[in-house]
């Protein structure tokens, strides 16, 4: 799959990310869309599809968690791998993380060329 066939998801409370994430994959031919929260991602994942999400975690509202564990429980949207990021760096985090069925977990801020290829390996997969 090409990264201009890919659709990806990023979900985050803070705009400044969802900017800075977006602009990069957009720049690299990536299909994107954004959320601010858990709700609006489920939102997103209905209407979008995406191929790969890549999630905060901790988000007001409806964290990234909740938001997965929601995913993985409905079919359809159960095969969309999760990449979370997050700003904790506690390992308890990342085990609810991969728990909820997150394939992936790194910590903010994020070098955005690992970023880059943790997400074309997750979709060639």
């Amino acid at each position: 799959m090409k990264t201009g066939d890919t659709k990806i998801l990023l979900v985050d409370d803070e705009q400044d990310i969802l900017d800075l994430l977006s602009y990069n994959f957009k720049k690299f031919g990536y299909d994107v869309h954004t959320a601010q929260d858990g709700y609006q991602g489920i939102t997103e994942v209905e209407l979008f599809q995406p191929d790969v999400i890549v999630s905060d975690i901790l988000m007001p509202k409806s964290n990234g968690i909740k938001m997965c564990r929601q995913l993985k429980a409905d079919e359809r949207f159960k095969n969309i791998p999760i990449i979370f990021l997050s700003a904790s760096n506690d390992e308890y985090l990342a085990l609810i993380s991969f728990d909820a069925g997150g394939v992936k977990y790194l910590s903010k801020p994020v070098h955005m060329n690992i970023l880059f290829e943790l997400v074309g390996k997750v979709v060639a997969a």
